[in-house]
């Protein structure tokens, strides 16, 4: 669909996963003036059943000293397992989140967390003090199947006795071949929203190599300077790195491409 009369201001494409996330970032966009389509990148779905071996690992949470939430999504997917088991949590405990929206995720679940601050990322979390010293303790890293094991790998250098409880699975979005692209164009977007990896690495999957071409001037904004490697290596031009995946640091990085433009 070719859409006529175009903004001046700019037309952004957001690409999170469908739901209340990607709902507030498209709000966002749009109250800052921007014309906003959306178009998930990653399709999230929950895990039917834990098989036995994690559903031990919820049955005795109150074994663990740390367990750490990856995402939002994690906490989503993950505290509904983990109610079932708990209906009141065990004390004790020192939880995790990797960013602000996965602490106030858990939040809802009386859970006060400990991030990283502003580097919303594994090595972020991974200077976090209480981290430091954690030989022969035990950390329970809450994700979805597959992701990057950095975080795990680190810990496990470091002593700790980790364990991890995938929870949920990520897929490719149903779009056929061409329409992504055609999209893309016929909307005229100017910037795409990327916020992790993975939905890069669909981004990629769903674009022919002709497709990206085309669109290689289209500014990307990522997350994080891995993601924005990975964009260069995919051939994108133009790519502004926000401080991390938040709707705040997106925003801000937006301002920043506009400000490229030599508009305000």
């Amino acid at each position: 669909m070719v859409v006529e009369n175009f903004a001046t201001v700019g037309r952004v494409l957001v690409t999170r996963p469908a739901g209340n996330a990607s709902d507030m970032l498209c709000s966002a966009v749009k109250a800052a003036g921007y014309d906003v389509f959306s178009q998930p990148l990653l399709v999230l779905n929950r895990l039917p059943q834990l098989p036995v071996a994690q559903c031990q690992m919820v049955s005795q949470l109150d074994r663990y000293q740390h367990i750490i939430f990856i995402s939002s999504n994690a906490v989503h997917f993950g505290m509904g397992f983990i109610a079932e088991h708990w209906p009141q949590l065990p004390a004790g405990l020192n939880w995790y989140a990797i960013g602000s929206s996965t602490a106030a995720r858990l939040e809802y679940f009386g859970i006060e967390a400990v991030t990283p601050g502003s580097e919303m990322t594994s090595e972020g979390l991974l200077g976090v003090l209480s981290l430091q010293n954690v030989h022969g303790q035990r950390v329970l890293i809450v994700k979805g199947e597959g992701g990057r094991d950095r975080l795990a790998q680190e810990l496990k250098r470091r002593g700790a006795l980790v364990e991890e409880l995938p929870c949920y699975c990520r897929g490719l979005p149903a779009i056929a071949p061409g329409e992504l692209a055609a999209n893309v164009i016929g909307w005229a977007i100017e910037v795409i929203m990327i916020t992790s990896g993975e939905g890069l690495s669909n981004l990629q999957v769903l674009l022919t190599p002709t497709e990206t071409t085309k669109l290689k001037g289209i500014c990307l904004i990522v997350p994080s300077q891995r993601v924005a490697r990975m964009a260069q290596g995919a051939g994108f031009e133009q790519i502004v790195t926000a401080d991390n995946a938040s709707d705040l640091a997106m925003l801000r990085a937006l301002k920043e491409w506009r400000r490229s433009t030599g508009e305000r």
